[in-house]
């Protein structure tokens, strides 16, 4: 028996699009939860635009308007709701590595973020590019600068909840930038258990699955040092809940003995225990560990 076909992709605004004076210009980036757009202000500056669409719960095939099925209602609301709150929280934050929420906008029967725009790549686009393998000043000095950002949100009683290299945007003077927060989406889960995990395999901490409590500061630490870990691996570390059942994951300290300095390797895996407890309990204490003196660590292959 023939498997029903997919159900067609989501379409983005056209080019040209207003919303109060901000001109839509192309589409940036889709994922599950939203699209992210170029767009104008009504000064005439670029800016991106995060448009809250989920894909599960929504879809826009003609039009304008994302269309609801009553059953998602609900869930639907609630998630807008949470991305709002989320908008509101991180656009009382003013740190250069955080993502800057500049505005707010309704139409269409959702909500849109109005973002500075940067201009740069991905980490994980740059570890596509280079296979790995980084400088350890360069690992050190990106996430100790991503660090002092993460050290603002948690000020703010927020968590990100999804870093990753996807998530950890590189300026074009190297400087961090920490984007695309993920816990409206875990929101939207936890109001609708029948939704996807928000999560993604490799980064999240284990007490992420299952949308088990105990999260806090120490949950983002684990992200970060998978991130970390990806930056010598060229991949994301193996998936917490499959180390819950067999761990293979291989030590930094182990695996890359010799490469880098002892001290960076256990920071790593001190961030990538299983158990809460064992791991930094604060990005402050993370960013101290980053910025111990060590002896000159020989430079990567």
């Amino acid at each position: 028996m023939a498997a029903p076909p997919a159900p067609a992709p989501n379409i983005p605004l056209p080019a040209g699009h207003l919303i109060d004076g901000y001109r839509f210009e192309r589409l940036l980036s889709q994922g599950g939860f939203s699209f992210v757009y170029l767009a104008r202000d009504p000064q005439g500056q670029l800016v991106a635009i995060k448009e809250y669409l989920p894909r599960a719960l929504a879809t826009r095939h003609v039009g304008l308007v994302p269309q609801v099925k009553p059953e998602n209602r609900a869930a639907y609301q609630a998630g807008m709701m949470a991305f709002y709150e989320e908008g509101i929280a991180l656009a009382r934050l003013n740190h250069p590595n955080v993502v800057r929420v500049l505005n707010f906008l309704r139409a269409h029967d959702t909500v849109y973020l109005v973002m500075r725009y940067e201009q740069g790549r991905t980490l994980h686009e740059h570890i596509r590019k280079h296979g790995g393998g980084f400088r350890e000043s360069f690992i050190r000095g990106v996430f100790a600068r991503l660090l002092s950002g993460l050290r603002e949100v948690h000020a703010n009683r927020l968590l990100h909840l999804d870093i990753k290299p996807s998530n950890i945007y590189l300026r074009l003077d190297g400087s961090p930038v920490l984007i695309d927060f993920g816990a409206a989406r875990q929101t939207l889960t936890q109001n609708d258990p029948e939704l996807r995990p928000t999560y993604t395999p490799g980064y999240a901490a284990p007490e992420q699955y299952g949308n088990q409590p105990g999260q806090g500061p120490w949950t983002d630490v684990y992200a970060v040092g998978a991130s970390m870990y990806a930056c010598l691996a060229a991949a994301a570390p193996q998936p917490a809940d499959q180390r819950l059942i067999e761990d293979k994951l291989k030590p930094a300290s182990q695996r890359w003995a010799g490469q880098y300095s002892p001290q960076l390797l256990a920071t790593i895996d001190q961030c990538l225990q299983l158990d809460p407890l064992a791991r930094p309990q604060s990005a402050f204490a993370l960013q101290r560990m980053l910025a111990a003196p060590v002896a000159p660590a020989p430079s990567a292959s």
